[in-house]
């Protein structure tokens, strides 16, 4: 009995290392490149005033999770009300930068991303903070399911 559990303990343990394999250096790279163009993106779409297409960078799905000075918030639908209940106008949005980026894979399907982002608005003053992202590729797509931004 002894040698069944040791080999089932040995087996779990085999299959546990094997499947946190290292990412190759290519890979790495690949996924580093992809999700900094997803930030590009999202940049982009926030500074013409888009927040719809902003929140393209999110997982549309209920199990997003947006974590903010007022606490949780589950669902692509609901970051989105929020953003847009906080940022009502481009002018309120202003100009969105992100800086002192350290995009870390994981594994081949996810990622961290901790950062520093600011809002440049002349009118109402600017904000910034730092965030830590965790990205999922999920259909061939690299995209934010958990937001946690200060």
């Amino acid at each position: 009995m002894k040698y069944v559990v040791y080999l089932l303990l040995g087996g779990a343990l085999l299959t546990a290392c094997t499947a946190a394999r290292p990412l190759s250096p290519a890979s790495a790279s690949a996924a580093r490149q992809a999700i900094r163009q997803v930030l590009t993106t999202q940049t982009a779409a926030w500074n013409r005033g888009d927040v719809a297409g902003f929140m393209q960078g999110y997982w549309q799905n209920d199990s997003l999770v947006f974590i903010g000075k007022s606490g949780l918030t589950y669902g692509w639908q609901r970051t989105l009300d929020n953003y847009r209940r906080s940022y009502p106008t481009p002018a309120a949005m202003g100009q969105l930068d992100f800086s002192n980026l350290r995009i870390q894979p994981l594994s081949p399907d996810a990622a961290q991303v901790i950062g520093r982002w600011h809002l440049a608005r002349p009118a109402a003053g600017d904000l910034q903070g730092h965030f830590l992202l965790v990205f999922r590729r999920i259909n061939g797509q690299w995209v934010v399911v958990a937001d946690h931004s200060s």
